[in-house]
């Protein structure tokens, strides 16, 4: 039985090594594109100068995502929480928490962060 068993994990073992190998031989790029092959460096070119100016734009739109991706993951659990806590407790803190969204939203809607400009 032992061996039976040390025989069909030694014949598992050996198969998917094998699939690994095909896979590795298969997924081979055939060609190279040097646009593919360069790092993307916030939309401009990583090979020239590093003191051409920088869009301060780009930096915003990236934290101002950030604040909201966050924000979205913090949700999540108050929508799991709905059916263990009390019902006026749980209706408080998500209209505070949906409140102070709103209030992000609009105080960068007043900054005119949210609109793409050059």
């Amino acid at each position: 039985m032992i061996i039976l068993m040390m025989s069909i994990m030694i014949l598992i073992t050996f198969i998917s090594n094998i699939i690994m190998f095909l896979s590795i031989i298969l997924s081979k790029k055939s060609f190279t594109d040097r646009e593919k092959s360069s790092p993307f460096e916030c939309g401009f070119d990583p090979k020239s100068s590093a003191r051409i100016p920088f869009s301060l734009h780009f930096f915003l739109i990236t934290i101002i995502f950030l604040i909201f991706d966050v924000e979205i993951a913090l949700i999540f659990p108050i929508i799991y929480l709905f059916k263990s806590v009390n019902f006026f407790i749980w209706m408080k803190t998500s209209f505070f928490f949906i409140i102070i969204l709103l209030v992000g939203v609009y105080h960068e809607w007043n900054q005119n962060m949210l609109t793409w400009t050059n």
